[in-house]
């Protein structure tokens, strides 16, 4: 990949904004400690900064190769590996994830009460391959989220659906997640879940291989994301940036990489939110989806998949306000539809931002990406603080980098 400006259509001078930018409002307020950022375009290299630290308790700095923590872009991950199995022929979107998951064979819906209280109906109609991957299949993240509260969430917690120190079979898990009550009648709403979770079991089921494994040998090896997976090498481990929170205005040590749980397997391989990663790797990942679903010779899907992944798949064609379930996604979600495992921009008037054609989705430390076939760019964005999601990063960060663009 080459610097020029002249290959990429964007001037030096305005993405060097972006780090004075970063510095200013968040190294200098001490909202975050360090930031990697590395911009893409036609398959060049625009822009890289690498800015503060990774660990400060270690004073290390962000280097090329620090590992991040990236949470939920775990899920475009497990979404593409389900896709893979779908361009296979093992399944159809629009099927019934019963067919490898008999206890989702008459699902409930959620009426009214909680507990024993609680009233439910017969589903209008069964949960599908493409209800899980868009979110729109009546589940909830079990009550992780605190403003996103919903009485079935009860239930999540007795399966011990969400707890993170539960091993579960893949199996085991789709067969408790089929017993709890949906919190909304399937494909009529949107709501963030554990339905990428789903997708993750489901690529094991129908695979009959380790999910782990499946991603290894079939996204991982093939593009040379080396430094991707769910476990931290012993000798990896002194790259492994700290993760940090925000508390009372300062950063809160949350997880030290000399302590963490991401050194030893999971009990539970998330498909939503378990993976670690390095921001080349990341790049490659998207770089990948930007051209079509190949990259360096290694094809992963096929270029009308990948169009298919990024189109809005919201009820209706509603956006995230008009199908969100809870208030933070109505209030956020103008102009922004939802697709097989992606959010994507659904015009620049609507979303009120720059870039038209854009698909993306982030990690609760802070972490971002997203893919612009339109404008043939990629942007990977890595930091770890578990609340940075307070901050509207994305925003600044494509009024950046889209202004400039100047071919």
């Amino acid at each position: 990949m080459d610097a020029e400006s002249q290959w990429t259509g964007l001037d030096p001078a305005r993405l060097a904004r972006i780090g004075d930018h970063l510095e200013r409002e968040y190294l200098d307020k001490g909202r975050a400690c360090g930031f990697h950022v590395a911009v893409v375009r036609r398959g060049h290299i625009a822009y890289v900064a690498l800015l503060g630290q990774s660990d400060l308790e270690r004073g290390r700095p962000v280097r090329e190769d620090t590992l991040w923590r990236i949470y939920s872009m775990t899920k475009p991950i497990t979404s593409v590996a389900l896709m893979m199995l779908y361009e296979r022929g093992r399944f159809q979107l629009d099927e019934p994830v019963a067919r490898y998951a008999p206890s989702w064979s008459a699902p409930q819906v959620w009426v009214s009460g909680e507990g024993a209280a609680m009233r439910t109906e017969a589903a209008r109609r069964p949960v599908t391959f493409r209800d899980l991957l868009s979110h729109a299949a009546g589940l909830t993240y079990g009550g992780l989220n605190p403003n996103a509260q919903r009485p079935v969430d009860e239930v999540y917690r007795t399966l011990q659906l969400r707890d993170g120190k539960t091993a579960h079979s893949m199996e085991d898990f789709l067969d408790k997640l089929g017993q709890v009550p949906l919190a909304y009648q399937p494909g009529a709403a949107w709501a963030y879940s554990l339905a990428t979770d789903a997708c993750g079991a489901l690529v094991e089921v129908i695979s009959g291989r380790p999910f782990a494994s499946f991603l290894q040998d079939e996204i991982f090896a093939p593009l040379a994301m080396r430094d991707t997976g769910f476990v931290v090498p012993a000798d990896k481990l002194g790259r492994l940036a700290a993760n940090y929170r925000q508390a009372n205005g300062k950063l809160q040590l949350f997880d030290d990489p000399a302590t963490t749980a991401l050194a030893q397997p999971p009990v539970f391989v998330s498909g939503g939110g378990g993976l670690v990663s390095t921001t080349a790797d990341y790049l490659r990942f998207c770089e990948m989806l930007r051209r079509g679903g190949e990259l360096d010779g290694q094809r992963i899907l096929g270029p009308r998949t990948v169009e298919l992944m990024h189109q809005n798949h919201l009820p209706g064609g509603q956006d995230l306000a008009q199908a969100g379930v809870f208030e933070r996604d109505r209030e956020v979600g103008r102009g922004v539809g939802f697709g097989l495992g992606f959010a994507m921009s659904l015009g620049q008037v609507a979303s009120g931002g720059l870039g038209a054609s854009d698909y993306y989705w982030s990690g609760a430390a802070g972490t971002l990406f997203w893919v612009d076939p339109q404008e043939e760019l990629s942007v990977v964005f890595m930091t770890q603080v578990l609340s940075a999601g307070e901050f509207n990063l994305r925003g600044e960060l494509k009024s950046l980098i889209y202004s400039a663009i100047v071919d």
